[in-house]
């Protein structure tokens, strides 16, 4: 299994045979340099979304449309853009499980907001936001999405044991290094950690140090851009 940090919340993912790219964000993306952008995808199978923020959703569908690959996304979105956009989408909701053929992917339950517009006042849209549970290869990745601790997470545990967490943890608009630490501690038993949407702006944390120190047990991974992480 391969996870490499996209920059920001975007990640590609190689496992069970499968290339998933997660909220990939290229056109804008400060951490990703325009040369990057064509290994960034190369070999996509799939695109999994968890909400419909700028900076998770901006390429979409054109991606989609150049890859020749599905979005696997809540249910109304996914209808939305199938319908709008003419792409391929895997529509489903939280609590639902859809096998991918190489990973088994679980929608669960996000705490945050969803719409387009990058912040202007853009237009609503249909669906909420979301995280993942992605079983394969022996491992359960818990992809946070974009959120806040919740109680809920201790579900998520119970009913799926996920080792290693990408969790958001940049603070401002989503939790920070410190309620990130704390979630991981209260609710999970991971072996290893990435943080993501952070260091992107100034206005987001820039170290993951607070997150280390919290968690002396577990291997919290500072991922670098297009740098793999072999699990």
């Amino acid at each position: 299994m391969k996870i490499t940090w996209l920059g920001h919340a975007s990640f590609r993912l190689e496992i069970g045979g499968l290339v998933l790219l997660i909220d990939p964000w290229l056109t804008g993306n400060p951490m990703l340099e325009p040369e990057q952008h064509k290994p960034a995808i190369e070999g996509a199978t799939h695109i999994l979304l968890t909400h419909a923020h700028f900076d998770h959703a901006g390429d979409l569908p054109r991606l989609a449309k150049e890859l020749g690959v599905p979005v696997v996304g809540q249910y109304d979105l996914m209808s939305y853009w199938e319908e709008t956009e003419g792409i391929e989408t895997v529509g489903f909701n939280k609590g639902g499980t859809v096998d991918l053929g190489g990973a088994m992917v679980t929608m669960v339950h996000a705490v945050h907001s969803s719409s387009m517009g990058g912040g202007t006042g853009g237009p609503n849209v249909p669906g909420t936001e979301c995280g993942y549970m992605i079983a394969g290869e022996g491992h359960t990745i818990y992809v946070s999405g974009d959120t806040d601790v919740m109680a809920d997470m201790k579900v998520f545990n119970d009913l799926h044991a996920p080792d290693i967490g990408i969790l958001c943890a940049g603070g401002h608009f989503t939790m920070d290094m410190r309620r990130a630490a704390y979630a991981a501690k209260t609710f999970f038993d991971f072996k290893t950690v990435i943080p993501c949407h952070y260091k992107t702006f100034p206005i987001l944390e820039q170290s993951a140090e607070t997150l280390i120190k919290a968690l002396p047990d577990v291997d919290v991974i500072e991922p670098q851009v297009m740098t793999p992480i072999e699990i």
